[in-house]
């Protein structure tokens, strides 16, 4: 059996972050402090989304942050699988692609209610619509 590694404070706060500090499994906030705490609330575990059973590495790119529960009856299930389960298809996305996504999701909904503005009230009504479009794309979760 190959020995669970250690993980420094900076490695830790980078699996933590690339889901926003979510599980990659069910997307339950998990807290930071409470990692590998059994029992409390938002405790979590490094998961490796290829088990290592399965050939998978210690590498980042491998590693992400689970509620334990999941982890554990994840086990060397794949990803998929275990995500499946929780009905999700995806892992929440970090801080920093949210937030791009919700800009990207603003400019295509404003594009098309300008559109759609437009063949309904003309000039004024394109400017409407390119409004209520950003406000609305802006609000879309990426994560769905």
């Amino acid at each position: 059996m190959t020995e669970r590694p250690r993980f420094t404070n900076e490695e830790l706060s980078a699996i933590y972050e690339r889901t926003s500090g979510k599980c990659h499994l069910c997307h339950r906030k998990l807290a930071y402090v409470n990692y590998g705490v059994n029992g409390k609330r938002g405790a979590w575990h490094v998961d490796h989304s290829r088990a290592l059973a399965n050939g998978g590495t210690h590498r980042k790119n491998n590693l992400y942050p689970a509620c334990i529960s999941c982890n554990l009856e994840k086990g060397t299930f794949t990803t998929r699988t275990a995500r499946r389960w929780a009905g999700k298809s995806k892992a929440p996305l970090s801080r920093k692609s949210r937030a791009a996504a919700k800009v990207n999701n603003a400019l295509e909904s404003g594009i098309a209610g300008a559109g759609i503005g437009a063949a309904i009230g003309g000039p004024p009504g394109a400017i409407v619509g390119a409004i209520i479009g950003a406000v609305v794309g802006h609000s879309r979760n990426p994560d769905r």
